[in-house]
């Protein structure tokens, strides 16, 4: 009386709907799930965060009350705003200078790769200013640079020289503080090498002697080529690095002598949450010209890598 019609898998999919649209593409769905939670985490707390700094940068709030929209007010004071000024050329120098880092961990790398005795204790030291706290690094240098008992002028007057005060000089106060930074810096650039130095091929190297390299020749045609992946992390993080300079600032100098030391990272905290007024809308502008002046750099080598990679196909 009742006529029976065989279950297929376009049934199934047919009268479950979604569920079976899953079975068919869970080879595409399962790295999309495994991403998902990453991704959703990166926009809530890093996209989200800065869409809003963005937005905040055209009013005026003070954190509490009703926000005014000003449009680009902010952007046009910071024109005129000799501090402003002052902490993006210190901004720059943190730039250029900071990137010594790189070289210089190169070359203690370079030094560490051999097997000599005590090699390990060797990289222990190199090591140890990667693993303190910049806290701290601020605390020694400052008490090395002071002009009474530091270890800086002792040094000095042992050769003759009179006592600097590199704290309390505004010419000197932010090459202090930059080299101070150089020291953690360089050994996490030279962790980085020792690792791109183990996955140098052997061959290379070998086939480079039989042809007479050596020396520079043999670390810029065939070893520095090898490290670029290292080379490339180590210019992006060293960048943002010295973008974001804040602790150091802060432990050391608090961003004197006369705002000298200020850099846009510290001024940004001044503006919008150390200074009378709380000028958040300010303070945000100040986020947005760090933010996009970050944004270039760190474009520029994602732009340079892709090309050497298109390249190379």
């Amino acid at each position: 009386m009742f006529r029976e019609f065989p279950l297929t898998d376009a049934t199934i999919s047919h009268s479950h709907g979604a569920p079976g649209w899953i079975r068919r593409n869970r080879q595409a769905l399962a790295p999309a799930m495994f991403l998902l939670p990453g991704v959703l985490f990166f926009a809530f707390y890093v996209i989200f965060p800065i869409l809003q700094s963005f937005n905040l940068s055209f009013y005026a709030w003070d954190g509490l009350g009703e926000p005014t929209y000003v449009g680009v007010e902010n952007y046009v004071e910071l024109l005129d705003d000799r501090a402003f000024e002052v902490s993006l050329w210190n901004n720059f120098k943190w730039l250029a200078l900071y990137l010594l880092a790189i070289p210089a961990g190169l070359g203690i790398a370079l030094f560490l790769n051999q097997n000599v005795v005590g090699i390990r204790l060797y990289k222990s030291l190199f090591f140890f200013p990667f693993v303190i706290s910049q806290v701290v690094v601020g605390l020694v240098f400052t008490w090395f640079y002071d002009p009474t008992f530091g270890l800086l002028n002792q040094m000095l007057g042992f050769f003759g020289f009179d006592p600097v005060n590199v704290l309390g000089d505004p010419k000197l106060v932010t090459y202090g503080i930059i080299a101070a930074g150089l020291w953690p810096q360089t050994a996490y650039c030279m962790i980085l090498y020792l690792t791109g130095l183990n996955a140098v091929d052997p061959e290379q190297v070998e086939a480079a002697r039989l042809d007479g390299a050596k020396g520079w020749r043999m670390l810029w045609h065939v070893i520095v080529p090898q490290l670029r992946p290292a080379t490339f992390i180590a210019f992006v993080v060293t960048i943002i690095g010295a973008l974001r300079s804040f602790d150091l600032i802060s432990i050391m100098t608090n961003g004197g002598p006369f705002g000298q030391s200020r850099v846009l990272s510290f001024y940004m905290f001044e503006k919008a949450l150390s200074e009378y007024g709380f000028r958040m809308g300010y303070g945000a502008a100040i986020a947005v010209v760090l933010f996009l002046i970050m944004l270039c750099f760190i474009a520029y080598f994602l732009w340079s890598m892709y090309q050497e990679e298109k390249g190379a196909r």
